[in-house]
């Protein structure tokens, strides 16, 4: 039995980009309603120079459009919840021999990587959300990426919904961004 459609639906959260100070990538808003949680997969290439952060920042949504938007972890929101730990695997040429380093924070809506520590390696992170860590009302998420400096760093990012409430067949998977709508 395919994983597709029974235990997971693929979404995007951006794709291949330049993360540099005029680009950035603002997240594709996901719906999880139909699932208990979420994992972004994001694949960053090495800087071309400097050793500036990239910044990750998780991002929840009442709405597929419009709505109210506001960070996972926002005091506004008194019952989200912010992101504690992360993994990460990093190497000059990541070539799957790499473990994963579980990397604790204290729990906020954004994830730093130290430009000192990571700019010149590539990156594979992974940040887990579970549903109930989004605030009342709050039905989307998304993932956002900045860099502060203008040497190119492409990266891409993959929302993995997992534990879905519906298993179906990969045709018959409902629209990511608005359940229940048809897919265009």
């Amino acid at each position: 039995m395919e994983a597709l459609g029974r235990l997971f639906d693929v979404g995007t959260g951006w794709a291949p980009v330049d993360l540099d100070t005029a680009n950035g990538a603002t997240g594709k808003r996901i719906s999880m309603q139909g699932a208990r949680g979420i994992t972004f997969v994001v694949n960053i290439g090495a800087a071309a120079s400097g050793t500036d952060d990239l910044t990750l920042n998780v991002q929840q949504h009442t709405a597929y459009t419009g709505g109210t938007s506001s960070d996972l972890d926002s005091a506004a929101v008194t019952d989200s919840t912010g992101i504690d730990h992360f993994c990460i695997k990093a190497e000059t040429l990541l070539d799957n021999d790499e473990r994963w380093t579980k990397v604790t924070q204290a729990a906020a809506s954004e994830i730093v990587l130290a430009g000192a520590t990571y700019a010149a390696l590539q990156k594979k992170v992974l940040i887990e959300v579970d549903a109930r860590q989004l605030g009342a009302g709050y039905t989307h998420v998304s993932l956002n990426a900045s860099l502060t400096t203008s040497a190119v760093q492409l990266a891409t990012c993959d929302y993995f919904l997992h534990e879905l409430r519906y298993q179906r067949k990969p045709a018959s998977l409902p629209n990511l961004l608005r359940p229940g709508v048809a897919n265009a």
